[in-house]
């Protein structure tokens, strides 16, 4: 995604910020009253978070929890991206899952080696699957019912990053904003330099050879978040459909999806993070019940059909941000 930019208004000072933090980059546009150093405030919330919540740090808190100790006491943040995922998780029919991980790295979609699957191996794997399995002790403890089921927040934390960002920019009395980590979004108020809301660009998933932007989004007091199988599209030499494989986390096997990428705009960019990974593990049909009974949740969603065309779907709401 991409911000625009131009010539300060007099009034309020412009400050940027950029840097890799959560194994990504950042890039944050604050405009306020004041020239205030935020530098060294962003990076204690990224340590912070890091601490709570990476699996890349062997000393982190969940990552101790994963490795079995029980000592570990949760932070807040920990807990609300917990109760957050638990939601989503609900919400989604189990679609949406923290504990995935495992069968992906099986499958050959994470860092490792694949592994030979068959429902004998699959059904091995799943005991360790199930965010239900997750329980938080009075005593802000995790307790899992199988001491093998590893929890992985990174499909949500980096939205839960960026909500933290925001109320420190807030705090330190902007209204007008922009923070950016890999992709992912929040703005608060209007661009003021340019006078309007803060304009996002959209991936184009089909783009080869480079990135090409599909659609430019205005975004006013939002947050925005995508997934895609960028260019991880496959196509079936006998048909020639074109499809992508997803963890079905209900099952414990891959399917073929025809879903290329989503983009969710929601209150917070938490929430926007998760559904627009869930939408990429739902059927279409699903995707649109769930949207049509929302209240906050608006969608864009690229997919193929059934003869390997490219389509679009797009929430009203969604529709009537993107700019003309």
């Amino acid at each position: 995604m991409s911000a625009a930019s131009g010539c300060s208004a007099p009034e309020l000072k412009r400050q940027d910020y950029q840097g890799q933090a959560l194994g990504t980059t950042y890039a944050i546009t604050v405009f306020g009253a004041d020239r205030e150093d935020l530098g060294p405030q962003i990076d204690s919330v990224f340590a912070v978070l890091n601490q709570s919540m990476s699996t890349y740090l062997p000393g982190s808190d969940i990552s101790r929890i994963n490795e079995g100790d029980t000592t570990v006491v949760v932070d807040e943040m920990f807990r609300e991206v917990l109760a957050a995922s638990r939601e989503i998780h609900q919400a989604t029919g189990g679609r949406f899952d923290p504990t995935v991980g495992i069968l992906v790295d099986a499958w050959g979609f994470g860092p490792g080696e694949a592994m030979e699957m068959d429902s004998t191996t699959v059904d091995s794997l799943r005991q360790y699957v199930g965010l239900h399995k997750i329980t938080l002790t009075p005593g802000n403890r995790i307790r899992k019912e199988t001491p093998g089921i590893r929890l992985d927040f990174n499909a949500i934390a980096k939205g839960y990053a960026i909500d933290r960002l925001a109320l420190l920019l807030e705090q330190a009395g902007s209204a007008n904003f922009l923070v950016e980590v890999g992709g992912e979004v929040r703005t608060r108020g209007r661009q003021p330099e340019k006078g309007q809301p803060w304009r996002v660009g959209i991936d184009d998933p089909e783009a080869s050879g480079g990135r090409r932007i599909k659609q430019v989004v205005e975004l006013e007091d939002a947050s925005m978040a995508s997934s895609g199988n960028y260019r991880k599209f496959r196509e079936d030499p006998q048909t020639g459909r074109r499809y992508v494989h997803t963890i079905d986390p209900l099952t414990g096997f891959t399917r073929d999806s025809n879903i290329l990428a989503v983009s969710v705009i929601a209150p917070t960019c938490m929430v926007a993070d998760g559904y627009a990974t869930a939408f990429m593990a739902m059927d279409l049909e699903a995707s649109r019940e769930l949207l049509d009974n929302s209240g906050d949740l608006e969608a864009y969603i690229i997919y193929l059909d059934a003869e390997g065309n490219t389509r679009e779907f797009v929430t009203e709401g969604f529709r009537s941000r993107i700019a003309r």
